[in-house]
């Protein structure tokens, strides 16, 4: 474990630091999942993942689940338009204990907020609120050409200051020629095994929806007990109001009593009054 003051000046102690990610880049493979809440951040320490990363509206409640896990706070990309809404965000959520911040804006935010510092994780290749521009959701790199491009777009956020990239849906082969050559940290999100962290949200590994995308797999069935809790819920309630209505509920072991000398005090002070 590392010892670090955080941005709110409080000494803590982290499983990595930016300088860590770095040093590890091309010599050892990390583990990165989602997570918005401290449950959530908990279990990922519990199971030995390296990394978290979640949106940073809930920076505070993460890093108490996982006070030594490296992570990134999320800036929303529709969450914060302006430059100053940008740098607002960023702090609040470095104080709050994040130790870098994500954002898929253009390499304008990224060297906007490298400048203060802070260490940024920008988002390349499959980027799915702008896909609109990719012609939908596909993979990134499927020719010569656009892998060209795309490493080029590599490149310009080295210089504006990235310390690192989620990539996202990248041609696995592309990406792996990509980060042996990009000094940015490469985080994979359903992009191969090539890049130096392999990342998956936490509600696909754990099976929270029936479906998911192509890349994700689940390694385990939440949805199912999703749907036990949703119908033992209802089954519940329809035993409440049967029991209540008639009249089983409730019993005289759930009913509070009174010695029948008081209730017939009780009574006669009615009667009189």
């Amino acid at each position: 474990m590392k010892r670090i003051y955080d941005w709110a000046a409080r000494p803590q102690t982290r499983n990595y630091t930016a300088a860590d990610l770095r040093a590890l880049k091309g010599r050892r493979v990390l583990t990165q999942t989602t997570a918005n809440s401290a449950e959530e951040a908990s279990a990922a320490w519990d199971a030995g993942l390296d990394l978290i990363m979640g949106n940073c509206q809930h920076a505070a409640e993460v890093r108490a689940g996982g006070p030594q896990m490296f992570y990134t706070a999320a800036l929303g990309l529709p969450d914060f338009p302006t430059e100053r809404d940008v740098l607002t965000a960023a702090f609040a959520a470095m104080q709050a204990g994040a130790d870098s911040v994500y954002t898929a804006r253009g390499p304008h935010i990224v060297e906007l907020l490298a400048r203060e510092e802070i260490p940024v994780m920008c988002h390349l290749g499959l980027v799915p609120r702008k896909s609109t521009w990719k012609g939908g959701l596909r993979a990134i790199g499927k020719t010569a050409e656009e892998a060209l491009a795309l490493w080029q777009d590599f490149r310009t956020m080295e210089d504006a200051g990235a310390f690192s990239v989620e990539a996202e849906v990248i041609c696995a082969p592309v990406l792996a020629e990509i980060s042996r050559r990009t000094t940015l940290v490469t985080s994979s999100l359903g992009s191969g095994s090539g890049g130096d962290i392999v990342y998956l949200f936490q509600n696909d590994i754990c099976g929270e929806a029936p479906d998911r995308p192509r890349h994700a797999r689940a390694f385990g069935n939440l949805h199912a007990l999703y749907d036990r809790i949703r119908s033992e819920r209802r089954a519940a309630l329809a035993a409440f109001k049967a029991a209540a209505e008639a009249g089983t509920y409730p019993a005289p072991v759930e009913r509070a009593g009174i010695a029948d000398e008081e209730l017939e005090r009780f009574r006669d002070a009615l009667g009189s009054a």
